[in-house]
């Protein structure tokens, strides 16, 4: 029988240690072939977007998710992306479970951006800036718990009371957490600035952020979503999750295409990072920039993790 695993049943799941470490294999070369994924605009504004996302390990697993990115759907008290994954035996294409993959998108984007900050975040965090306080943005200090002792987190959002909301939960968790009003402040302030939302205009601009900063963006995965400026993605040693970012992140493309950044400037990826061919950060003083745009290997690894944790 076919598991169905609703929202609950996925988070339940996917214990944030276990869910990095099990990203950490696949970048490491964990045998999963993730063809492009396919981006299908669904109005004449590319505003709302289809995605298909497939991916599988010879002799294992095969999965696909369908997923819809609706940037407007905050104004509806919605979150952004809505996704399912269908779980398949990779040998006999007999299906395994249904998950629900906006849970399942959320904790592995998260968990990915923990295991980059392992390799380039300081290692010491007094304060980690999340910007956004979508679901997304709520997964992030669980993953980041696993790879970093982090002091203090501030939330800032352009809906504040969405930031206190979330600012709520994370204190019921047990983290330390406030909102930040000021957000040109707030990322002078940190360590480590998350950016995860729908942003189609930098949020988080180079001349703001000091020596040691890690940049961490994981919301924008279309040329049309910037969260950064150019001003930061110059300064940065810049680390890619996959190689396609490069043409498809917002903060990438323009510079690339000016000229303000060439091929040797984002040449990096998470992979490299995480199999020992580069290092991560080099110095202290060192900015760090992770430019995710998610991959459908993510996705096949967050799944196989809750499909083998169900008893």
């Amino acid at each position: 029988m076919t598991l169905v695993l609703d929202a609950a049943a996925v988070r339940e799941s996917l214990d944030p240690a276990a869910l990095v470490a099990a990203l950490r294999e696949v970048f490491a070369g964990g045998g999963v072939v993730a063809p492009e994924r396919s981006h299908v605009p669904l109005d004449d504004e590319h505003e709302a977007t289809l995605l298909l996302m497939p991916a599988w390990r010879s002799g294992d697993l095969l999965g696909v998710k369908v997923a819809t990115h609706h940037p407007r759907n905050g104004e509806r008290g919605l979150p952004a992306i809505h996704g399912t994954y269908l779980l398949l035996d990779h040998a006999t294409g007999v299906p395994q479970a249904i998950l629900d993959g906006t849970e399942l998108t959320r904790w592995r984007t998260a968990a990915a951006s923990a295991l980059a900050a392992d390799h380039l975040a300081p290692d010491e965090v007094g304060e980690h800036l999340v910007v956004g306080a979508g679901n997304v943005a709520a997964a992030v200090p669980a993953c980041y718990a696993a790879v970093r002792r982090v002091g203090h987190t501030s939330v800032w959002a352009r809906d504040r009371a969405r930031a206190a909301r979330l600012v709520e939960e994370l204190r019921e968790q047990g983290y330390a957490a406030d909102v930040a009003d000021d957000l040109r402040a707030a990322v002078r302030r940190a360590d480590v600035v998350t950016t995860a939302t729908s942003a189609t205009s930098p949020l988080v601009l180079g001349e703001d952020v000091s020596p040691g900063t890690h940049a961490d963006l994981i919301g924008s995965f279309s040329p049309q979503m910037i969260e950064a400026d150019e001003a930061l993605m110059t300064r940065a040693r810049i680390v890619v999750d996959v190689p396609e970012a490069r043409q498809t992140a917002g903060e990438l493309v323009g510079p690339l295409g000016r000229g303000a950044l060439d091929e040797e400037d984002v040449r990096l990826t998470l992979a490299d990072l995480v199999s020992g061919r580069e290092t991560g950060r080099e110095t202290a003083e060192q900015v760090t920039a992770f430019v995710s745009v998610g991959t459908a290997a993510e996705d096949l690894a967050a799944a196989a993790l809750v499909l083998r944790s169900r008893p």
